[in-house]
């Protein structure tokens, strides 16, 4: 990798106040260094043996325990005996800032190890790195950088198994700049990490919300202010039915009793393109471009083959559906957002048929019942949960600018490109 830097920067121009390194071309008061010289490298379970499970014991985590950069699913992770968190705090003391990178399973996707007060070990897969003389968040941020990622692909390309292990870990080379720059690099990569994961918070309480009133809205349960009165003013009231208990004026109805469904039509990926005049979707989604169209207006596309049959989606429109999904053609009482909602509540999934490819069958889903609202009700939850779906996507898209945002800060300022003025420049 060193070697491909240097000859790929041979005959380039280097701009002034920069220098020609191994690494890249860094500024000039910049060194380079390894990882070694940088962090206490740690094998956290040298015998590479997974200790024995106890449903009382501590936790035992690894890369795939965190759900971000430094929380954990502690309620998932496997439990061991106490003897073995004893014996990692016999040969190292987690700090404040350590890194665990997966070395095998899970390679790479660093995370910081976690502040809680409580004990637990760490993973036979993973190495600790206990960073010394350098920054942290700086040298996770490299961890993340391009320049790693390549080296990291690299280095699992040139073997049959996939691991990385200490001795690789060790000499990887990395441009450091000095420790007043490090530290102004890691607090704005630190108020992104921060933006991020209020976006991330935000995202998952307004998921919940929508997933409660969902439950709420499509059981009748709550009803919406416009519905929930008589005429004379009176609350409505529920009925019992072979669902349960519902409102007194919804019905139960057979899938079929709301919608036709029909599979879609065959078609050769050779008919597929990137570009075309209308859409072409599978079960799964979006698959490409065609010069036909099969349908024109407002439908619901069940995936009807594969691991994700049951998939839902509405389209609208002219498209062309394919003969992996179930295409759904409403009644004139039947509102799409509210259906395709419903439809997605039910995890049709778990109606397909076992085989070597699983499939949901017309048969099988027209029989199914559904508790049903009057179509001017239908329309107002779907409305109510189009625009949370709405708000969600609209933050996704936020989230995805940010981490995109983050990467290329990265890309510029752990090279040395962009150079963030310092207290003395200021």
């Amino acid at each position: 990798m060193a070697e491909q830097m240097m000859q790929e920067a041979a005959g380039k121009a280097i701009p002034a106040g920069y220098k020609q390194t191994e690494v890249g071309v860094i500024p000039e008061e910049w060194d380079v260094a390894t990882i070694e010289e940088l962090a206490d490298i740690i094998d956290p379970q040298p015998d590479h043996r997974t200790p024995p499970e106890s449903s009382n014991g501590e936790p035992y985590i690894g890369i795939s325990d965190f759900i971000n950069s430094r929380e954990v699913d502690w309620t998932a992770s496997r439990k061991i005996i106490s003897k073995a968190v004893d014996k990692q705090e016999k040969c190292f003391q987690l700090q404040k800032g350590d890194i665990v990178f997966g070395k095998i399973g899970t390679i790479g996707v660093p995370k910081f190890v976690p502040q809680v007060p409580f004990r637990f070990a760490l993973s036979a897969n993973v190495i600790l790195l206990h960073p010394k003389n350098v920054e942290s968040i700086y040298l996770m941020g490299f961890f993340y950088s391009e320049s790693f990622q390549k080296t990291l692909k690299s280095e699992l390309h040139s073997t049959s198994q996939a691991a990385f292990g200490m001795n690789k870990m060790r000499l990887i080379k990395l441009p450091l700049p000095p420790k007043e720059e490090q530290t102004a690099i890691a607090n704005v990569l630190s108020d992104t990490d921060a933006l991020i994961g209020t976006l991330e918070q935000l995202i998952a309480k307004k998921q919940a919300i929508k997933t409660a009133t969902m439950q709420q809205l499509l059981t009748g349960r709550t009803r919406l202010p416009q519905f929930a009165l008589r005429p004379d003013g009176t609350p409505k009231g529920y009925k019992y039915s072979e669902l349960g208990q519902i409102p007194e004026d919804w019905n139960v109805n057979q899938l079929s009793d709301l919608c036709s469904l029909k599979s879609g039509l065959s078609i050769t990926s050779q008919d597929i393109d990137d570009s075309g005049s209308y859409r072409c979707f599978g079960g799964n989604g979006l698959r490409g471009y065609t010069k036909e169209f099969t349908h024109d207006g407002d439908f619901v596309l069940i995936g009807r083959q594969g691991a994700l049959c049951g998939n839902i989606q509405c389209v609208s429109g002219r498209f062309f559906a394919s003969e992996h999904a179930l295409v759904a053609t409403l009644g004139k009482l039947t509102n799409s957002k509210w259906i395709a909602v419903y439809l997605e509540r039910m995890n049709l999934n778990q109606y397909s048929e076992s085989s070597a490819q699983p499939g949901l069958s017309a048969e099988k889903l027209r029989v199914l019942k559904l508790i049903t609202p009057t179509s001017e009700e239908q329309t107002a939850i779907g409305n109510v949960l189009s625009d949370m779906d709405s708000e969600l996507n609209a933050l996704e898209q936020k989230l995805a600018k940010a981490r995109d945002l983050k990467q290329g800060m990265m890309q510029q300022l752990l090279t040395g490109r962009i150079r963030l003025p310092l207290p003395q420049e200021a």
